[in-house]
C-alpha cells in the first residue's frame, strides 16, 4: 500500500470498528464501516445497515450532509470496495462520485462478480484517487464469509472445541459438561451470536439434547440451527426445534419422519453421499451457501468433526483449553492415523487471550486463509468499468 500513511491505518480501524458494530446485523451482506475525514476532522461515518437498508457509504454521506459538510478536499475510508451495481439499493460507486472527495480508501477488494474492482475502477474514472489494501486482513477476518461465499462458493466454518489441557474433549462415558468455566461459554455464544448457522450432528443431540441457541449474550437475532444425522432418528421433540426453524441434513427419505418434523419447523434436506449411508457434507455447505449463508459456527461430537476437517469443509479452529488433565480421556476430533509428520494437518495461530480461567485459541488455515486474500487482491486488479 505505497499510498497509505499512519493516519490512513488509524482511520481505517476506526471504520473497521463501525463494521465491527454490525457484526449480527447486516447477513447475508458484508458487515461494512466507512469514515470521511478531512484534516483531522471526521465529517460524517457509518456502517451498513440491516439487509434493504442503506450501505456503509451512504450513511456516511447522509451523516456528512446533515452536518452540512461537502466533500471537496475530503478522504473516504471503507473497509470494503465500493458497489457498483444496483441490488437492493443503488450503487455506493455512483453515491461517491456524486459527492466528489479527494480521495477514497479501501481494505479490501470485493470478490462479488457484481463488483470486483469495478466500484474502484469507477471512481478512478471520475478523478477520485484510490488507494486499496489498508487492513486487508482485519477487514477480510470480518468478512471471511462473504468473501468465501463469493469466491469458492460455500461459507467460511469454524470448528468450537472445548479441552483440557491434555487434549481431552469428554470422558469415555461421555460426560463432558462442563469442562470450561462459565466466561468461556458466554465467550462461545458470543461466536454462535455472529454465525449464520450453528451445527451439530445427531450423537450430541441424542446425548446432550441441545438448544444451540445463543442465551449468554445478547443478540438482535437468532442463527439458523442445522443437524447432520444421515439415518434421521432424530425425535421432532428434540430441544434442537423448540424456538425457531431448523434444517436437516440427511441421506435417506421418509416421508412420515419429514413430516412430522415439518411440524416442528425443520427442513428435511436428503443429501447422500456416493455410498447412500452419509451425508455429503462438502454438498452440504454449498447447499448452505446458495441459502445466502457466510458463516458456519460448528459445535459437534469428535465423530462429525472429523468427519466435516476430512470432507475440507473446515476453514479455523476456535478452541477453548481448560486447565485440567483428563487422562484416557476421547479425543476432540476423530481423524485418521497417520504414518508420517508430513501429512499433520497445520494451522496457523492467530489469537491466544485468557477467558475466565480458561484459554481462547485461535487459528486458521493457512492456505485456505490465503486463497481468500488472493480472491480479494484479484478482484482489485481488474480495471476495467
Amino acid at each position: 500500500m505505497p499510498e497509505a500513511s499512519f493516519q490512513d491505518v488509524e482511520w481505517m480501524r476506526r471504520a473497521l470498528a463501525l463494521a465491527q458494530g454490525v457484526i449480527h446485523t447486516t447477513s447475508p451482506n458484508p458487515r461494512v464501516g466507512c469514515v470521511i475525514v478531512r484534516d483531522g476532522q471526521v465529517l460524517g461515518e457509518g456502517a451498513t445497515q440491516p439487509p434493504g437498508g442503506p450501505h456503509a457509504e451512504v450513511m456516511a454521506l447522509r451523516a456528512a450532509q446533515a452536518a452540512g459538510h461537502a466533500l471537496a478536499g475530503a478522504t473516504v475510508y471503507v473497509t470494503l470496495e465500493p458497489c457498483s451495481h444496483f441490488g437492493r439499493t443503488p450503487p455506493c460507486a455512483d453515491a461517491l462520485v456524486a459527492a466528489a472527495p479527494a480521495r477514497v480508501v479501501v481494505a479490501l477488494g470485493d470478490p462479488n462478480p457484481s463488483v470486483a474492482g469495478k466500484g474502484c475502477a469507477r471512481l478512478r474514472a471520475a478523478g477520485i484517487r484510490v488507494t486499496q489494501g489498508v487492513c486487508e486482513e482485519e477487514a477480510l477476518a470480518l468478512n471471511a464469509g462473504f468473501v468465501a461465499r463469493m469466491s469458492r462458493g460455500t461459507p467460511w466454518a469454524w470448528l468450537k472445541l472445548a479441552a483440557s489441557l491434555d487434549g481431552r474433549s469428554a470422558l469415555h462415558n461421555g460426560a463432558s459438561q462442563w469442562i470450561t468455566g462459565p466466561q468461556a461459554r458466554a465467550d462461545g455464544h458470543a461466536w454462535r451470536a455472529r454465525a449464520d448457522v450453528v451445527l451439530t450432528g445427531i450423537g450430541t443431540v441424542l446425548h446432550d439434547d441441545p438448544r444451540l441457541n445463543v442465551r449468554e449474550v445478547a443478540t438482535p437475532r437468532q442463527p439458523r440451527k442445522a443437524l447432520v444425522d444421515a439415518q434421521l432418528r432424530v425425535s421432532p421433540q428434540a430441544r434442537l426445534f423448540d424456538d425457531g426453524p431448523a434444517w436437516v441434513f440427511t441421506a435417506v427419505k421418509d416421508a412420515d419422519r419429514t413430516a412430522r418434523l415439518a411440524e416442528r419447523q425443520a427442513e428435511v434436506i436428503c443429501l447422500p453421499d456416493a455410498g447412500g449411508q452419509r451425508v455429503d457434507l462438502a454438498a452440504m455447505m454449498r447447499w448452505l451457501a446458495a441459502r445466502d449463508c457466510n458463516e458456519v459456527h460448528v459445535e459437534a461430537g469428535a465423530g462429525l468433526s472429523g468427519a466435516l476437517f476430512e470432507a475440507g469443509c473446515i476453514d479455523a479452529l476456535l478452541v477453548y483449553l481448560a486447565p485440567v488433565l483428563l487422562g484416557d480421556a476421547a479425543g476432540m476430533l476423530n481423524l485418521p492415523a497417520l504414518h508420517s509428520l508430513e501429512g499433520v494437518r497445520r494451522f496457523a495461530f492467530t489469537d491466544m487471550v485468557p477467558v475466565g480461567g480458561d484459554v481462547r485459541l485461535l487459528a486458521r488455515d493457512p492456505v485456505r486463509w490465503q486463497a481468500l486474500l488472493d480472491s480479494t487482491r484479484q478482484a482489485l486488479a481488474r480495471p476495467s468499468l
